[in-house]
């Protein structure tokens, strides 16, 4: 059964391309389902049936795994048995006619420009500051992820042309633009990053207080600081940013294609969330400014 899961994330990882973190966590997610199995005697693929899987998945609605967990875990189930059976492994799939639990779907948290502006607003004295500047200007003319800023070089910059160039989930590369604005903040950093450097040469492009790369918790500590500093949700996260880049530009006016296009989304039912946001602003503006919507 090992043998089978590892044939599987082998073979998932040559389709997709899938990153090291996300093979890590389909690997955990089958080998707890294999475990489950095994302390029901169930020693082989071929004598799965149904009633385990479902038995499997209300343990881990038991164990308060959340619908979205639950879901993921599901889908990585059926997937592998559709593998085993492709594979003729199984005879049946017996995963096949399970269904997937009905997922809420929750509106991100996003900033409002007032907010966004008073995150900006950074004196820049020391090249700490610059660099901390720079950050976060880019995270929200961009809208890419934090760990996608975090592995950002000196040469994913394209001064010339107002890009960055990236890579994304599943090793995809993408072409964001950056505004005129955010690529002056970028140049006054980088004419004083090697102030951070401690001799050493380093290509990530934002750096710590130990000349080495920024890292994701790094990052999360400015920020933290910074909400607390400016009087701020402290709840705040680096994914909010991303969340408030892709509302604002639907609200004014932007293609719900291209603002996939700059997140990233394989799938552009995953950016239409954006505009259960929007129709939530236009719902509260309504009631709040027309004339005639209270007696």
């Amino acid at each position: 059964m090992d043998n089978d899961i590892l044939d599987y994330i082998d073979y998932i990882s040559y389709e997709k391309g899938l990153s090291d973190n996300t093979k890590i966590s389909y690997k955990s997610d089958l080998m707890a389902y294999k475990e489950f199995l095994q302390k029901k005697h169930r020693t082989t693929w071929n004598q799965v049936k149904k009633e385990d899987i479902k038995a499997y998945l209300a343990l881990l609605t038991n164990n308060k795994d959340t619908t979205t967990t639950l879901a993921r875990k599901l889908t990585t189930i059926k997937n592998f048995h559709k593998f085993l059976l492709k594979e003729n492994r199984i005879k049946v799939d017996e995963a096949e006619n399970i269904e997937r639990p009905k997922l809420r779907k929750k509106l991100p948290n996003t900033m409002s420009i007032e907010e966004i502006a008073t995150l900006l607003d950074i004196q820049t004295t020391t090249e700490f500051d610059y660099r901390n500047k720079a950050m976060l200007e880019l995270l929200y003319a961009t809208g890419i992820r934090v760990s996608e800023l975090i592995n950002l070089t000196i040469h994913s910059i394209d001064l010339e042309n107002c890009v960055i160039r990236l890579i994304g989930k599943g090793n995809k590369e993408r072409i964001v633009p950056i505004g005129e604005y955010t690529m002056v903040y970028l140049k006054e950093y980088l004419n004083r990053r090697h102030k951070l450097l401690k001799g050493e040469n380093v290509e990530a492009l934002f750096l710590n207080n130990h000349g080495k790369q920024m890292t994701r918790q790094g990052f999360f500590k400015i920020l933290k600081k910074l909400l607390k500093e400016k009087q701020l949700n402290e709840k705040i996260s680096p994914h909010t940013l991303r969340h408030s880049f892709a509302t604002h530009l639907l609200n004014y006016g932007a293609d719900l294609r291209s603002i996939q296009i700059m997140l990233g989304h394989s799938d552009i039912s995953t950016t239409k969330i954006y505009t259960h946001i929007s129709r939530d602003k236009i719902k509260k503006e309504y009631h709040e400014y027309h004339p005639r919507d209270h007696k």
